[in-house]
């Protein structure tokens, strides 16, 4: 990602950044402040990066997701947009970010809760661990494959920005979706899974 994409990815994020949940009336965006903790990464040489694409299909085992992927733009706002409140619910890829596998913060948003329809995709994103793997299949045919590196809970005041969106010098993958205690009908805190890419495969 260049230096100007990033400041203007990094920009619009902190603007006012998707929650990535919906309750019965469907929270939508919380702030997202600048200054995050920054991604450290290893000096190792990345792996080979696939062609920009779009991904379709996220897998991940450890939580029973196996899910269409949309993609997601920036709604009249200014915010990240939302995957829509359905009952067939799916995880979008925010389509600003890299193509997961290519270098940089790749990001797919997805609710806890889907109002009237009940449970979200990313209803146990929570239960994430260090280790799991995390598949992403693009529309060229090739799969980026993921291991979490962290599981964190924040509050949405205190969204830490730069660690999300900032530089990083390998492929990696954040997710994201709403967590923690629940006000009206929306929720406090934002759950992230930070994940770096191990393999693209055909």
């Amino acid at each position: 990602m260049t230096h100007l994409s990033r400041r203007v990815f990094v920009t619009a994020a902190a603007a006012s950044l998707l929650a990535g949940c919906a309750g019965h009336g469907g929270d939508r965006a919380s702030a997202a402040r600048p200054g995050g903790a920054h991604v450290t990464t290893p000096s190792a040489k990345p792996p080979a990066a696939p062609s920009r694409s779009v991904p379709v299909r996220l897998r991940i085992p450890g939580i029973g997701v196996d899910t269409p992927v949309m993609r997601l733009g920036l709604a009249q706002d200014g915010t990240v947009q939302v995957p829509p409140i359905t009952a067939h619910d799916q995880a979008g890829w925010y389509q600003s970010s890299p193509t997961p596998g290519q270098t940089g913060p790749s990001v797919i948003l997805g609710h806890v809760t889907v109002g009237p329809y009940g449970d979200g995709v990313f209803r146990r994103l929570d239960r994430l661990r260090r280790g799991d793997g995390i598949s992403v299949r693009l529309e060229n045919g090739t799969s980026a494959e993921f291991t979490v590196t962290s599981v964190r809970t924040v509050a949405k005041a205190e969204f830490p920005t730069e660690a999300v969106y900032g530089d990083v010098d390998r492929p990696e993958l954040r997710l994201i979706t709403c967590g923690g205690p629940r006000t009206g009908d929306g929720y406090l805190d934002n759950v992230i899974v930070f994940a770096a890419s191990h393999t693209t495969r055909r």
